[in-house]
């Protein structure tokens, strides 16, 4: 999944990067064919290069040292809405065949489960020029329906 979430990035682009495999991702595409992709983080960092330790979170003091600008989460998610943003990653519990991610709440158990919710995904998904999903390939995950839409797809 870091192969292909690099292979989506291109060079000269404004990423909105996240955490995890989004970052490893934008670190390959800078290292291998995107050298002047610009990374933004939803707390406000924006970096030219990744972080030269690793990050537990956006806010690690690696992810600061060395960013080319420390704004506010206003500030970054100003740009999707300015339409600068030309792909952002997000991650998701569910999926259905046009797009729409869930990131809220299942009731596939039976019990309704509580999920982490939008975060800024939905924003992402609405705004970025592109929108690149990862999350585990598990049936489960692949939805007719989707139990709630947190993030819109595409619609017919």
């Amino acid at each position: 999944m870091v192969v292909a979430a690099a292979r989506e990035i291109h060079d000269r682009e404004v990423v909105f990067v996240g955490m995890r495999l989004p970052l490893l991702g934008f670190g390959l595409a800078r290292a291998t064919h995107a050298p002047n992709a610009v990374g933004l983080f939803e707390n406000g960092v924006i970096r030219d290069r990744p972080a030269e330790a690793f990050i537990y979170t956006m806010g690690d003091p690696p992810n600061i040292t060395g960013a080319i600008a420390c704004l506010g989460l206003l500030d970054v998610m100003s740009l999707l809405q300015q339409g600068r943003v030309d792909v952002g990653f997000i991650g998701g519990a569910e999926i259905d065949p046009l797009g729409n991610l869930n990131t809220t709440r299942t009731s596939g158990s039976g019990s309704l489960v509580r999920l982490p919710g939008s975060g800024g995904g939905c924003d992402i998904a609405s705004l970025a020029g592109r929108t690149v999903l990862i999350m585990e390939h598990e049936p489960r995950r692949f939805r007719p329906h989707v139990d709630y839409i947190t993030s819109p797809g595409h619609f017919p």
